[in-house]
């Protein structure tokens, strides 16, 4: 029994030196689709962030242009809530994701150079 273990680690010490049936870990049919899916993501949050601060912005136009009308100071007013929520989501989320990435071991799932280059476009 004790030569059979001892082979065995042998064979795992050296790379490449077993050889058997399966599928190839170095083929990874699915890699392409996640690789789209995180970049789709990554493009509707930057999107979404983006969306409501403009929100904001503009909440804080009709405010200023208001003239003390309570029904537009209300519409303004739910306007800045909605913005101001929109974007504690987002980073909640980023956040959440992001702890969840490094208690997985994943690494920063979140640098923007690398995510650039995966697109296909030049980095910072």
């Amino acid at each position: 029994m004790v030569p059979v273990l001892k082979s065995r680690l042998l064979a795992d010490s050296q790379p490449g030196s077993l050889q058997g049936l399966g599928v190839n870990p170095g083929n990874d049919p699915t890699g392409g689709l996640e690789k789209i899916i995180g970049q789709v993501i990554g493009v509707l949050t930057i999107v979404a962030f983006v969306y409501f601060a403009i929100q904001i912005i503009f909440a804080g136009y009709a405010f200023l242009t208001s003239e003390g009308d309570e029904k537009k100071m209300e519409s303004a007013r739910k306007r800045l809530t909605e913005g101001v929520l929109g974007i504690v989501i987002i980073v909640v989320a980023l956040g959440l994701a992001a702890l969840i990435a490094n208690l997985t071991g994943l690494g920063n799932i979140f640098d923007l150079n690398t995510m650039l280059l995966n697109m296909g476009l030049p980095p910072l």
